[in-house]
């Protein structure tokens, strides 16, 4: 698609400093910038480039001003940055605005469906499925009976939704999710083996929520396994049986909750976390990556680092002096040295 110079400014409520009716058709990094492409220049570190750079137009901050001459058009608004990401999105709208019911769906007659549907090839909807407004379902989705889906919200290839799940509005689930598999849950019987524990609840997923691809969240024992709105999950990740996420929450990739865990809101934890079971941790924590939670974390805004985690100014101290083991090693040793020396004197 073509964009003139001049209906962009008014998408992005900037003003034009160029030739109003140049046109773009397509996105480039202002280094890497050839005609008929759109850039943007926000970190005054690439400023060099905008001199150079073959793109037909260029977004910039209100407050850029020229060195040396160039040859882009530009689009001025208060935040380049903010104004490009608003861009993408929009580009993003229009890439992903599919509508249609596949003849090679499968959609069972008691699910009950909204208006302006996308339901791609070979996508499965069960008994009694309920689905909002201007969803989209892409290829190859799994929906098992039972399940609601909210308005706006985008389902991308290979998604399974078992029975039972709950997923709101204007919600994201990216290719490979798996929403409402069986907690990991085994009883010990006598002679070591194992009964399985039959996991009757499910998940609810809240509004705003966007789940990473190959990311699986397991439904409850009984009642249900809770992503607040506003959570954002990375790729994959595991979310234990009854765990319950607060709004607004992150979490990075490869990270793992254990069951009936529960994470407050405003949370940011990094990648490849580690939390045992049962636990309770406030609202505001920061963990940092590859740490291991093994105790609940009780005080708001605390800052987590470590395996297994400690508060973070104490493990930077702790750490300084594991550093320095080696040297504390040897100056023991020689001490001990001199020690054993006066004694025999």
């Amino acid at each position: 698609m073509e964009f003139k110079a001049g209906d962009i400014a008014s998408m992005l409520q900037g003003t034009v400093d160029g030739d109003t009716e140049v046109k773009v058709w397509k996105l480039a990094r202002i280094e890497e910038g050839e005609p008929g492409a759109l850039s943007f220049l926000a970190n005054p570190k690439y400023t060099p480039y905008i001199y150079s750079t073959s793109s037909s137009i260029v977004i910039v901050n209100n407050t850029f001003e020229a060195e040396h001459p160039f040859s882009a058009t530009l689009i001025r608004v208060p935040d380049a940055y903010s104004g490009f990401a608003r861009l993408l999105e929009i580009y993003n709208e229009v890439q992903r605005n599919k509508t249609g019911i596949s003849e090679k769906a499968h959609i069972s007659p008691s699910a009950k469906l909204g208006s302006n549907l996308y339901v791609g090839d070979f996508a499965f909807v069960g008994e009694n499925v309920k689905i909002g407004d201007n969803v989209k379902i892409y290829p190859q989705v799994y929906i098992g009976d039972n399940v609601s889906i909210g308005d706006n919200t985008t389902i991308f290839p290979g998604v399974k939704l078992y029975s039972e799940t709950q997923v709101g509005r204007q919600c994201t689930l990216h290719a490979g999710v798996i929403l409402g598999s069986d907690g990991f849950g085994f009883a010990i019987q006598s002679g070591n083996d194992y009964r399985k524990v039959a996991q009757i609840g499910n998940v609810i997923i809240e509004d705003n929520v966007e789940i990473g691809s190959n990311t699986t969240i397991d439904r409850a024992t009984m009642g249900s396994t809770i992503i607040r709105k506003g959570v954002k999950l990375d790729n994959l990740i595991q979310v234990g049986h009854n765990v319950e996420i607060g709004e607004n929450t992150v979490i990075a990739a490869q990270s793992g909750i254990a069951g009936s865990s529960k994470i407050g809101c405003n949370c940011l934890i990094g990648g490849q976390v580690g939390i045992i079971g049962h636990l309770v941790i406030a609202d505001d924590v920061k963990i940092a990556a590859q740490s291991g939670i093994g105790s609940s974390i009780t005080v708001p805004g605390t800052i987590m680092m470590g395996s297994p985690a400690f508060e973070i100014g104490r493990y930077k101290k702790a750490y300084i002096h594991f550093r320095n083991l080696q040297k504390l090693t040897e100056k023991i040793d020689e001490l001990e040295k001199q020690v054993k020396m006066m004694i025999r004197k």
